[in-house]
């Protein structure tokens, strides 16, 4: 990692990440936002954890349209989270703790504040005039139905060129034009400037839509409301996306054996295959993004099973898993998949356990550990995200009630996963001297660090404990996934082998006793269990929520 120690070429593949969206996790100078400074206050924490990675959200200088996902300069550290010698303190304070560094990439979009684009709308001739996607009007309009996600038209009109720029997201972040060499160069050196920096890895961020569609034709899905139609559907996954990226691997990643995760849109499970097989040379792993409404209204038990054993059988000869349950652009696990109330405990461990003895490399999101849970804002006025409050005017657009609007929008809201970080039960739950920029759970009284550490049946300490056995098990970070019962709708059963050694976890997904209909009374010894089970019957009943991870004798 860094200097520390040559890496082997599939290093990747030994690390537990955690996930620090910097904005929410320590502040340490009572502005109400978290900082560089007061994560180095914590690496402490996150070392005694066990992970050997940390992936930062991006904490370059941006005007925060979206958080940090528009940036407005690709090689400093905006006056917000501090200084670059405080990167340099972070970055070796990781180091000298074994742990790798993961920063964040957004290349396929910029800020509107960035200085390639205040150069590239005054004119289209100057030096960066073909670094964005410049369109003439149509007929006095928009030059196509493209929507961005954020709503309303993929297309901003600037008087000066008197024409339109193309943004998949929201306006203020305009996609850069990949068909143009100087950019791909620039894009390149940034990567390798990162590298001299001494930054092990990235995760980049949605990279599936560099090659725009062809002609730039109308889309042919059913409009919004707004009479747009969603652009990503209609530039996911093209070849020339491929192109681009099996270019960044060869010129930037692999040369400095950088970690890189890619934020993909996968519409079919060869997509899984085309970015992440180590034939193909563009990511090590990627974790494809499902927007959470559609995973709060699809998901099942069976359904992530299913998931898991397809993509494992697509990439267990030529590739390697991100493994996560939550991140910054989600619901809280605990509360998506688990109980946030009577089961909380149970459920948040029970999550950890099935996600740390997966093939594949494990993602930890800042406060899962302690099992954070959602948060539910009484007006939506008190969120922050954009995605949120598009989703709420398009609720009241479509003829819901302003209570109905709300009551969704908490429930599929990105705000839900950065509410500050818990760490004791005082005032905003410490992770400010200041007003949070975004409000506290109230439920941080309970559910915190502090009443964590040192309580040896806490979800802190069980996340330590399989982290250590995943660490000491080279079984379970690179061994066979087999599963049983694949069509059980509650229970996960599958062995992990690699050699002699053999672990096989058995874990309840449900909140009701469920009888476990195969006899591994003879495989092995009970090595973990969350709920304090210490062998194997024959007609064993497994607990609501229950995990047990057994060592083959």
């Amino acid at each position: 990692m860094g200097d520390m120690e040559k890496k082997k070429a599939d290093w990747y593949k030994d690390l537990i990440v955690y996930q620090i969206y910097p904005r929410s996790y320590m502040d340490s100078n009572g502005d109400g936002i978290g900082d560089l400074r007061g994560i180095i206050g914590k690496l402490d924490y996150i070392a005694e954890l066990g992970v050997n990675a940390i992936w930062l959200t991006p904490i370059y200088p941006s005007p925060c349209y979206d958080n940090g996902y528009d940036i407005s300069d690709y090689r400093s550290i905006d006056p917000m989270y501090g200084t670059f010698d405080d990167f340099i303190e972070f970055r070796d304070g990781c180091h000298r703790r074994g742990i790798a560094i993961i920063m964040d990439l957004v290349v396929n979009h910029t800020s509107s504040h960035h200085m390639w684009f205040q150069e590239s709308r005054k004119s289209r001739t100057g030096r960066y005039s073909d670094y964005y996607i410049w369109k003439d009007p149509v007929d006095g309009h928009e030059p196509n139905n493209w929507a961005g996600s954020f709503g309303g038209s993929a297309w901003e009109y600037v008087p000066e060129r008197g024409q339109y720029y193309l943004h998949l997201f929201s306006k203020e972040q305009p996609d850069l034009n990949w068909e143009c060499e100087e950019l791909r160069e620039e894009v390149v050196s940034i990567i390798r400037w990162w590298g001299e920096q001494g930054v092990d890895g990235f995760r980049v961020d949605a990279i599936s839509y560099l090659e725009k569609a062809p002609g730039f034709p109308d889309s042919p899905e059913p409009p919004f409301s707004t009479g747009f139609a969603l652009a990503m559907d209609i530039c996911s996954n093209r070849e020339g996306t491929h192109r681009y990226i099996s270019e960044l691997n060869r010129r930037a990643f692999a040369p400095y054996h950088m970690m890189t995760v890619g934020e993909v849109n996968c519409r079919k499970l060869s997509d899984y295959h085309d970015y992440a097989s180590q034939s193909r040379h563009e990511f090590d792993m990627c974790i494809p993004f499902v927007p959470p409404i559609v995973e709060i209204n699809t998901w099942s038990p069976l359904a992530m099973k299913k998931s898991i054993m397809e993509t494992y059988e697509e990439l267990k000869d030529d590739g390697w898993w991100a493994r996560f349950l939550s991140n910054h652009d989600k619901p809280r696990q605990v509360s998506l998949y688990g109980d946030d109330g009577k089961y909380r405990v149970r459920s948040a461990k029970m999550l950890c356990a099935l996600m740390e003895m997966l093939p594949g490399t494990p993602f930890v999101y800042q406060g899962e550990e302690i099992g954070m849970a959602n948060v539910y804002y009484g007006s939506i006025e008190e969120y922050d995200d954009p995605s949120t409050q598009d989703f709420y005017r398009e609720m009241i657009a479509t003829g819901h009630t302003p209570e109905e609007a709300l009551r969704e929008a908490q429930l599929v809201s990105r705000d839900n996963a950065r509410s500050p970080m818990q760490w004791t039960a005082g005032v905003n739950a410490g992770f400010s001297t200041g007003r949070p920029w975004l409000g506290v759970n109230p439920d941080s009284s309970e559910w915190n660090a502090e009443s964590q550490i040192g309580d040896k049946d806490s979800i802190f300490s069980f996340y330590k404990e399989m982290i250590a056995l995943r660490k000491g098990s080279e079984a379970i970070r690179r061994g066979d996934l087999r599963f049983i019962l694949p069509d059980d709708p509650a229970i996960f059963a599958f062995e992990r082998t690699l050699g002699s050694e053999s672990y096989f976890l058995i874990a309840d997904f449900s909140s009701d006793p469920v009888p476990f209909p195969v006899d591994l009374s003879g495989y092995g010894d009970v090595v973990i269990s969350n709920t304090g089970r210490v062998a194997i019957d024959k007609d064993m009943v497994l607990e609501p929520y229950e995990a047990i991870v057994i060592r083959k004798m």
